[in-house]
């Protein structure tokens, strides 16, 4: 199992903004190009990229923390749930993302890894300056 950790600076960027994205459902679809069904309420499940990955909401603070489980449709039936974490932290007219994605399956991790920047980090920032993210085509 892995353990991945990302920090990445939004600039002129607000926590609400970045928490928005992630957890607004229409949001996080038009932004990642992939439908996304998420709830804003703890322990309620979530699925993304079509359905592809899926998980629950296992703490919510609004703008500030998203604790889920987090899983593959292609893992194996013995891989655990992952553990996944983001933290925004205010910093200027900054925000800080600090990502933490845990108990990966060793053969999964590289590919999550570069995942999290390609389908969220570089869209969302593209998104936040005004401009059409990339389009990639699928996980």
């Amino acid at each position: 199992m892995r353990t991945l950790t990302q920090k990445v600076l939004f600039k002129n960027t607000t926590p609400e903004q970045l928490y928005e994205l992630y957890m607004d459902a229409k949001l996080h679809t038009a932004v990642t190009n992939h439908a996304t069904k998420i709830s804003k309420e703890e322990g309620a499940l979530f699925s993304a990229f079509r359905g592809s990955l899926s998980g629950k909401n296992l703490k919510l603070i609004p703008n500030k923390l998203i604790v889920q489980t987090w899983r593959a449709n292609d893992w194996k039936k013995s891989d655990l749930d992952s553990i996944f974490i983001l933290q925004l932290e205010k910093n200027g007219k900054d925000t800080v993302l600090n990502m933490v994605h845990a108990n990966l399956p060793d053969d999964q991790a590289e590919a999550i890894k570069s995942g999290w920047t390609d389908f969220y980090w570089i869209p969302w920032k593209a998104y936040l300056s005004g401009k059409k993210a990339p389009n990639k085509k699928s996980m």
